[in-house]
């Protein structure tokens, strides 16, 4: 059967396999070392597949500005807006007085979403910010769970 579990051993150092275990645990009850091997797989295929040129992604890049810096939000606006087709979403927090916190929904294939990311990112006024890249997985990993 296409999605029948198979089995395979895996041979580590105990030093490993003894902070591998930490992770398990750390993971969560309904863990065991199986799920998190297939947890760690699937990790690395998705990673894998969103580096390859032209893969369709989607990405969620978290920026903080302050919201006091000089035709900020007007730059990241008018970006966004050459990009309307690729921004699924923002969501916009004030986390204080002066900075702003915003997460920004992009789909796209990899290039685009990442040139985006680069635009925002290397506005002047916003502070840090992390693009993170995930596909849909689609076929990726067989069943659907």
């Amino acid at each position: 059967m296409k999605n029948s579990l198979m089995r395979f051993s895996v041979a580590m150092p105990e030093d490993l396999l003894i902070r591998f275990d930490q992770l398990v645990a750390r993971r969560g009850l309904a863990k065991n070392r199986s799920e998190v091997v297939r947890d760690l797989v699937r990790e690395a295929l998705v990673e894998d597949e969103c580096a390859q040129p032209g893969a369709e992604v989607m990405g969620t890049l978290t920026i903080v500005y302050s919201h006091h810096a000089n035709d900020l939000q007007e730059k990241l606006h008018s970006i966004q807006h050459d990009y309307f087709e690729n921004i699924v979403s923002t969501m916009h927090v004030h986390v204080d007085a002066h900075a702003c916190l915003e997460v920004i929904v992009l789909r796209g294939d990899t290039e685009t979403v990442q040139l985006i990311a680069n635009l925002i990112l290397g506005t002047k006024g916003v502070k840090n910010g992390r693009l993170v890249v995930t596909t849909t997985g689609v076929g990726l990993w067989g069943s659907a769970d």
